[in-house]
């Protein structure tokens, strides 16, 4: 009887049927209420809430995606859960979805192609009507495969090459730029990029704009890490001692710069006097370190949000929907890590 929106009878549930002689309306109704509620009244609905309420009612949530053959669920799929970027940007995009009463799975692929593509299959087993990505690689080629099942998708956190797909992202060549700049304006030039893969599609592009601030015949000098972590941060600090320091370094994250700073500090460099240091994302610890971090933020609750927005808009309005390509812009966050006047 796996159909039925009560679970056990003999334990008390309740059901769509009892509902509706509490609230005084149709189990369609109700069903409305639960499914497409802009067709239902406010007074209508606002009874039938109460009444879910008072009869402790719970939906059966797997069922009615049988019966409907897709529900109210949209996935989110991040590269890095431990990462509090994607923690902001999952915050935009759980306000969004619980103000337009759609249900989220949140998963991660640990920037790992194969658990992606794992990922990606089980949210299409459990018909979400959405999935938004941020992909390991930049051609997200299995999203035309959710698209061919009916299944939105807006890329997140990165640009979409093409016109029928939709995405969010930040110009991170832009932030790339702004960071060495700032950097050169200090007076620094050595400069140290400390990054993670190249097939990162967000840490090749904040190198090409780091690139392309520095003056004729300027070069950066790259260590690449494995993950963009504090620790993967620390281990590059070891690597930059050990070699002779810059006069600045610029970290692809955040999180790398933290465990820069931190080693540094440990060694007895003054990190913003005898060396300049600027991460990437302006997570809130970054303001909290022994030496407040200068970054370059990104606009994270909004890049969610808006991916949000366009995906609902996608699933409620296939017909109507205009394939947006956002693109939003980083700002410098100067803090102590690179020596403002007046330290």
């Amino acid at each position: 009887m796996g159909t039925s929106d009560r679970t056990d009878p003999a334990r008390g549930a309740v059901g769509i049927r009892e509902v509706a002689r509490h609230a005084g309306v149709s189990p369609g109704t109700v069903s409305n209420v639960l499914n497409r509620p802009d067709r239902v009244a406010a007074a209508t609905r606002d009874r039938v809430h109460a009444a879910i309420r008072e009869l402790g009612f719970v939906r059966n949530g797997s069922a009615s995606t049988l019966r409907a053959g897709q529900g109210r669920t949209v996935g989110l799929m991040v590269l890095d859960l431990a990462n509090p970027f994607f923690t902001d940007v999952a915050r935009g995009v759980e306000d969004a979805v619980y103000e337009r009463g759609y249900g989220l799975i949140l998963c991660s692929s640990s920037a790992l192609a194969e658990r992606e593509a794992r990922n990606l299959r089980m949210l299409a087993e459990q018909r979400v009507r959405g999935v938004l990505l941020t992909p390991v690689d930049g051609t997200a080629e299995q999203l035309e495969v959710l698209r061919e099942r009916g299944i939105a998708t807006v890329m997140l956190d990165h640009t979409a090459t093409r016109a029928r797909q939709c995405s969010v992202a930040v110009d991170d060549v832009a932030g790339g730029d702004l960071a060495v700049g700032h950097l050169l304006d200090r007076g620094a030039r050595e400069i140290a990029y400390v990054t993670g893969p190249p097939t990162i599609r967000q840490c090749a592009d904040r190198a090409a704009g780091a690139r392309r601030a520095l003056p004729a015949g300027g070069a950066l000098r790259e260590v690449v890490v494995p993950t963009m972590t504090v620790r993967a941060g620390q281990e590059a600090a070891g690597t930059l001692l050990a070699e002779g320091l810059p006069d600045a370094v610029f970290c692809a994250n955040d999180l790398l710069a933290l465990g820069m700073l931190r080693a540094l500090t440990r060694a007895g460099v003054d990190v913003g006097r005898d060396v300049l240091l600027i991460g990437y994302d302006d997570i809130e610890f970054s303001a909290e370190a022994a030496v407040p971090l200068s970054s370059v933020r990104q606009p994270t609750y909004r890049l969610g949000r808006v991916a949000t927005e366009l995906l609902l808009d996608e699933c409620d309005n296939p017909r109507g929907h205009a394939h947006q390509q956002v693109l939003f812009q980083p700002e410098l966050v100067v803090r102590d890590s690179t020596a403002p006047a007046g330290r």
